[in-house]
């Protein structure tokens, strides 16, 4: 399955008085990727909350490479770094959609919550079929 960049044009309300994108809206390009993976994956977000299941947020980092700016068009792409039973790591690629520049990286980790039980859960037994999805999408 070939998965396609999360394309994001960048909008005047992120940026600064110098039209260059306020650091704390990559965090949000990356959950905005994030949601479009799942969904090309065929498993959006949405039915793993329907089904009991959340994504948590663990921790999050990116890393600042170049200026991004007010009507630049960002190509994100993310691919699994880890994927454990109750945990999941993303990788996010930023880059400008026309000179490929890199813009920032960065990182993800989630783990699996079941929300009926309140308490994390393997992915594998919960949902397995989102698991072999990630699974197949694993960078070694």
């Amino acid at each position: 399955m070939e998965l396609h960049p999360y394309l994001h044009k960048v909008q005047f309300y992120e940026t600064d008085g110098m039209s260059i994108v306020h650091h704390g809206n990559h965090i949000l390009w990356m959950e905005e990727a994030r949601s479009d993976f799942l969904d090309q994956l065929g498993w959006g977000y949405e039915k793993a909350v329907e089904a009991g299941i959340d994504f948590a947020v663990y921790s999050v980092s990116c890393a600042y490479k170049s200026m991004t700016r007010y009507g630049e068009t960002v190509a994100i792409t993310v691919k699994v770094n880890k994927l454990q039973l109750t945990k999941l790591e993303l990788g996010y690629r930023m880059v400008d959609s026309v000179t490929g520049q890199l813009r920032a990286e960065g990182t993800s980790v989630h783990f699996f919550y079941d929300r009926a039980k309140g308490r994390p859960v393997s992915l594998k037994k919960a949902l397995p079929e989102v698991y072999t999805l990630l699974e197949a999408f694993v960078e070694t």
